[in-house]
């Protein structure tokens, strides 16, 4: 299941073992490699899809309620992986409808009916985190990559 898109990218058996394992420790779930999907929980679940995003060491993750049906702990190692990765370079795109997720972002949209409603910056002090409002011509004339999703 992680190894299919190292399969895809044409990386060597050796080599996906290892990149596999190595995700595997990340995710806290190697203890669970030999068992199919149906004996695993719903966090495990969750961490195997995440580790199956993250095996190949992408710029761009696009996480869609990626903890939509955890309970309180599993969402929060999720969310704290997803805040790791981002720390490491990785840009994360998350939908979530959990308002207690937005703290775990660096900048939140909100969109309703496919139009920006707010645009807020995450200002991190020591003992919180706080919304701070973003212009938006601002904010996306000094932006040096545009990226453009468009659902059709």
């Amino acid at each position: 299941n992680i190894e299919l898109p190292l399969y895809y990218h044409n990386v060597a058996k050796a080599e996906r073992k290892l990149l596999v394992d190595a995700v595997l420790k990340r995710v806290d779930i190697s203890h669970r490699r030999k068992h199919l999907p149906a004996k695993l929980s719903g966090g495990q679940q969750q961490r195997v899809a995440i580790a199956r995003a993250i095996v190949t060491n992408p710029d761009l993750i696009l996480a869609d309620e990626p903890t939509g049906n955890l309970d309180s702990k599993n969402s929060t190692q999720v969310m704290e992986l997803l805040q790791q990765l981002n720390q490491e370079g990785a840009t994360i795109v998350m939908v979530t409808h959990a308002p207690e997720h937005l703290v775990y972002g660096t900048r939140v949209i909100e969109l309703l009916d496919g139009r920006v409603l707010t645009d807020h910056l995450v200002k991190t002090s020591n003992t919180e985190k706080e919304l701070l409002d973003v212009d938006l011509k601002e904010a996306h004339s000094s932006t040096q990559q545009t990226v453009e999703v468009t659902c059709g």
